[in-house]
């Protein structure tokens, strides 16, 4: 096939999941040497599209053609056999394995043993042709989330496949990884790879697809070319109406610190010095974002300072008051409130209803315990009232969480944390998973909280969400706080190389 031939046809795809439509009628086309942006909100029906493809679901109608030719795409392993290889948001691998062990399973052993050194040179090869830094023969389990997705992504490009789907491949690299990535995509469709791009970040759509199909409520709302289109045009398709791309920064200067850590040192859960003398501070009325890439710290950043995990050496001041290795009651009853990254696994209990889960930091008061019972009706009356001003859908306050999508699941959650009317909101990648929509209301959330003067810790690895919200940038790398720029003088090559753990000549804006 020559280049801009149609490599991949799909044509009226439809599949149900009971009574919900994932995908009504999709029709569409991948051509030879091209990368192709899917993109759409969460729950649009782009991963179930690219899963069709790849042989993890077979529809009720439709068609699938590869290189011209029908299929019937049973499994992977079909796929596979077609050139088809699929880069996963939530990664298949096996935790107790090695990094090698987990990239060639399921392939044929040309001899009575594995050739382990052989697989081994060809990933490290790899893994500096493609800049994704992993050891071959780490254990999976004991890598970060970062780490891991970069294996998932070797583990596509070690077999030899012609067409590529990569489901959200760069939420866990620094800018320069990257820019790196893209480059490497374009010169592999340049020798005709052809690729297809999964992708809620509207600027890798402009810089890195050569066409951008956008799906909405399981729908095709059009295909373009991406030299024809922007950014506000694709947010405007995605969510059907303008969507705020930025909010404005707010000079922090003047406003007293309402949190301050001094040469924190922490373990993690292997007992490794992960946080290392690390120190800044959080002024009140300000958004102070941690950029990073995952695995340098994050995670026990805000546990630490949620009194979820023991200092080892440093202090923790909030408020004026010393809150190291206090116990998260008191912590939180002395001003803090904590939004964890795990909102099913830590955040919410799923079994319990809305209103139960709406008062699991306070049941212990006296506003909602009595002497033997729960205060009925001041919990549903508490509960109405979040339904209500915090927007959320569902179809009552006492069904249980689990019942509910992930961007109501996190409103649930950030509603019962801002009743608590803090002086600091730690928040820890707020919106990660979350599509557009629900991601520009937890926004605008945090926004308000700023606004009214409280101090917002926001932990990301997205640096988009940072740079478009926060006021001030810390990088964290290995457990340390490489430097703190003001957002209106942030250079994000200069943020990529803190990412990545190199000293640089500071920009100006440093504070």
């Amino acid at each position: 096939m020559t280049a801009g031939e149609p490599i991949v046809q799909m044509k009226g795809i439809t599949i149900r999941f009971g009574d919900v439509v994932a995908n009504d009628s999709v029709d569409f086309e991948l051509s030879k040497g091209e990368i192709h942006a899917l993109l759409g909100e969460n729950g649009a029906g782009k991963s179930t599209l690219m899963s069709i493809l790849y042989g993890l679901y077979q529809p009720q109608a439709g068609e699938v053609y590869v290189k011209g030719k029908k299929t019937d795409i049973k499994s992977p392993n079909d796929a596979l056999e077609l050139g088809i290889a699929m880069v996963h948001q939530h990664f298949l691998l096996t935790l107790p394995h090695t990094v090698t062990e987990n990239v060639i399973v399921g392939l044929k052993s040309k001899g009575l043993f594995l050739d382990l050194a052989g697989a081994e040179k060809k990933i490290t090869q790899l893994s500096e042709k493609y800049g994704l830094k992993v050891d071959p023969k780490a254990i999976v389990g004991n890598l970060a989330v970062g780490e891991q997705q970069r294996v998932e992504i070797i583990k596509a490009l070690y077999r030899d496949v012609d067409i590529l789907i990569l489901d959200e491949p760069t939420g866990m690299l620094t800018p320069q990884e990257e820019k790196a990535l893209f480059a490497t995509l374009e010169s592999m469709v340049k020798q005709g790879l052809s690729i297809i791009f999964i992708t809620h970040k509207l600027h890798e759509v402009m810089e890195a697809s050569t066409r951008v199909t956008v799906l909405r409520g399981g729908k095709v709302v059009g295909t373009i070319k991406t030299s024809e289109t922007s950014e506000t045009e694709l947010a405007k398709m995605m969510v059907g109406r303008p969507v705020i791309e930025s909010m404005e920064p707010r000079p922090s200067g003047g406003r007293g610190a309402v949190l301050q850590l001094k040469n924190i040192s922490a373990l993690n859960n292997v007992n490794i010095m992960y946080l290392k003398d690390l120190s800044f501070e959080l002024r009140k009325g300000e958004i102070l974002g941690i950029a990073g890439v995952d695995g340098n710290g994050q995670t026990e950043l805000a546990e630490v300072i949620a009194g979820l995990r023991k200092v080892q050496a440093g202090e923790i001041i909030m408020d004026g008051k010393s809150v190291a290795n206090l116990p998260p009651r008191k912590i939180r009853e002395w001003g803090l409130a904590y939004v964890p990254q795990d909102r099913l696994d830590t955040g919410l209990i799923l079994e319990y209803s809305i209103a139960e889960n709406l008062i699991l930091d306070r049941w212990y008061t006296g506003e909602y315990s009595g002497r033997i019972f729960l205060k009925q009706e001041k919990m549903k009356k508490f509960a109405q009232n979040v339904v209500s001003d915090f927007e959320v859908k569902t179809a009552g306050i006492n069904v249980p969480v689990n019942s509910m999508s992930g961007g109501n699941l996190q409103k649930v959650l950030m509603a019962r944390e801002l009743a608590r009317n803090p002086k600091v909101l730690v928040v820890h990648n707020p919106t990660r998973g979350l599509d557009i929509g629900a991601t520009e209301y937890i926004h605008k959330q945090l926004v308000k909280q700023r606004d009214n003067g409280v101090g917002v810790l926001m932990i990301s690895l997205d640096l988009d969400e940072i740079l478009t919200v926060c006021d001030r940038i810390a990088v964290i790398y290995e457990g340390k706080i490489m430097d703190v720029v003001d957002r209106k003088d942030a250079d994000v090559d200069y943020l990529g190389l803190l990412m990545g753990g190199r000293k640089a000549i500071p920009k100006e804006g440093t504070v």
